[in-house]
């Protein structure tokens, strides 16, 4: 079982307590205490006095906002952090110990009906017609007194001190929130305590007394069970000069509560000292006067000086072993723990409607899963057959090589073909011009030719020298259709000669020839 941080903010001052349960028996690991500055609020301001066994009961102001929500600054977020060294915080329960003003109480005297359902309707009812307030039925709980009447208990507007503490320690550890099962009522769950562990008759009219540093609870037993509660009183260990002043409060409350007398009296909180018991004792001396002793709790891990200062922490454990009890299903306590902190617990936040839709999405989870088997089926035969594809393409891309590499051949052929005809064509031009050029250089001696060269497309250029000007006009003559573009006169060994350039067209020349 987790292990359990019970919180009590009351006022500036905070008190934690780190608790395991082995086997029957709660044992405490820490118990601690620190201020959180916090907006000041008058509870005789905003609240008027609170008597729950008079007729009529008002709550004047409640309707306004209240400002219970600290303003936790980064010191205070250290020094809740540095209390808690050691604890395992991720692996605990936290439980938040609410009292005046966070909570509020209504005494319910109206018709009692069966169902808890219809019952709980009644309170709600039953506070808006006298409160004329509004309240969640997640944020009410509701014990029986003993006179048969029901103490009903609801929270105030806004977020509770208690638990935006334990919101904002979560998030200072970088986590989004810590587990809270339940918001228990202060002074219920310490009358219960009290009632379990003292031995009253059942015509006994006890009182118990907590002390704290800002405030004072004062409630009242019938037999084992609760009879009323009286109203927060604005004195404590900070600010007390003298016992009379509980005195005067207490008669106070007996009389609002129809409490004659008092058969015991337990006092429990910052001041539990014989000087306090004594002064109950002058002051009411038929009654039994004790402190509230924690024998039934493992005190082993403490330090001497914690365990002198136990019962300081008397709610932090009463809420305690409330919880436990509870789990145990020894008695039914009540749990205030509000809708918003139990839909940011959730693990999947939805709302009625979120829920209402989880089978047809569990539905189309199935019907997605069943359509994705059977298109990856698909898929698989599909992919053979591209498979297939892909390889009948390479084998066709193969093929068109061959193909195209014989048309290659077969259009390299003709283009062949084309240059042999023009080729064999231009061997017999050639050989027609060298032979006739040959047949007159044999006649006459005197004419060289230097150079023969094809300029353009279809002319022959001729150059040459010869030592007669007149063989040149011969030379002309004797190839058809040629030209004498020039004729120079150079020296050449001590001898004149002339240089000539001469050129035909020789196709013409072939066709002149073979016209004759």
């Amino acid at each position: 079982m987790k292990q359990l941080i019970t919180v009590y903010c009351e006022g500036n001052d905070t008190k934690v307590a780190v608790i395991n349960k082995d086997k029957d028996k709660l044992k405490v690991r820490l118990t601690t205490s620190f201020d959180v500055v916090q907006q000041s609020m008058s509870v005789g301001e905003e609240v008027s006095n609170l008597t729950i066994e008079s007729e009529e009961l008002e709550l004047e102001g409640i309707e306004k906002e209240v400002p219970l929500e600290p303003e936790l600054d980064i010191s205070s977020q250290n020094i809740i952090s540095a209390a808690f060294l050691g604890i395992n915080l991720s692996k605990s329960l936290f439980v938040p110990a609410l009292t005046e003003p966070a909570i509020y109480y209504h005494l319910f005297e109206g018709t009692r009906q069966e169902k808890a359902t219809r019952l709980t309707q009644e309170i709600i009812r039953d506070i808006q017609q006298t409160k004329n307030v509004i309240i969640d039925k997640d944020n009410l709980g509701y014990i029986e007194l003993a006179d048969k009447s029901l103490l009903s208990v609801f929270l105030s507007g806004g977020e509770s001190s208690c638990i935006k503490m334990i919101n904002s320690l979560a998030r200072y550890h970088g986590r989004r929130y810590y587990k809270i099962p339940a918001v228990k009522c202060a002074e219920i769950s310490l009358a219960y305590y009290v009632a379990k562990r003292k031995k009253f008759f059942p015509d006994d009219y006890s009182l118990i007394v907590y002390i704290g540093k800002e405030y004072s609870k004062l409630i009242f037993l019938h037999g084992r069970k609760l009879k009323h509660i009286g109203s927060t009183l604005d004195i404590g260990t900070l600010n007390l000069h003298t016992y009379d002043v509980y005195f005067s409060k207490i008669l106070l409350e007996m009389e609002n509560g129809g409490i004659s007398s008092l058969d015991n009296i337990i006092v429990c909180g910052e001041d539990d000292s014989e000087n306090i018991i004594l002064s109950f004792y002058g002051t009411f001396p038929e009654a039994n006067v004790t402190r509230l002793e924690f024998d039934d709790i493992d005190l082993s891990d403490l330090s001497e000086e914690q365990k002198e200062k136990i019962s300081a922490f008397s709610v932090p454990l009463a809420v305690a072993n409330d919880y436990f009890d509870e789990l145990a299903n020894i008695h039914k306590g009540i749990n205030l723990l509000p809708k918003y902190v139990k839909e940011e617990q959730k693990v999947f936040q939805f709302a009625w409607h979120g829920y209402a839709i989880l089978p047809l999405l569990f539905a189309a989870a199935f019907f997605i899963t069943v359509q994705v088997l059977e298109r990856q089926k698909e898929i698989h035969e599909l992919d053979e057959k591209i498979e297939k594809q892909t390889l009948l393409l390479r084998q066709n891309e193969q093929i068109l090589n061959q193909i195209s590499n014989l048309e290659e051949k077969i259009n390299g052929f003709d283009q062949t073909q084309a240059i042999l005809d023009s080729a064999s064509t231009g061997a017999g031009i050639w050989t027609k011009v060298i032979r006739d050029i040959s047949d007159f250089f044999a006649v006459r001696k005197n004419v060289w030719l230097t150079k023969l060269t094809r300029e353009q497309e279809n002319f022959i250029v001729l150059e040459g020298y010869t030592l007669s000007k007149n063989v040149l006009t011969d030379f002309a003559y004797s190839l058809k259709s040629a030209e004498l573009k020039s004729v120079l006169y150079e020296e050449l060994r001590e001898k004149n000669v002339y240089k000539f350039l001469i050129t035909f067209n020789y196709k013409s020349y072939f066709n002149n020839s073979n016209s004759e």
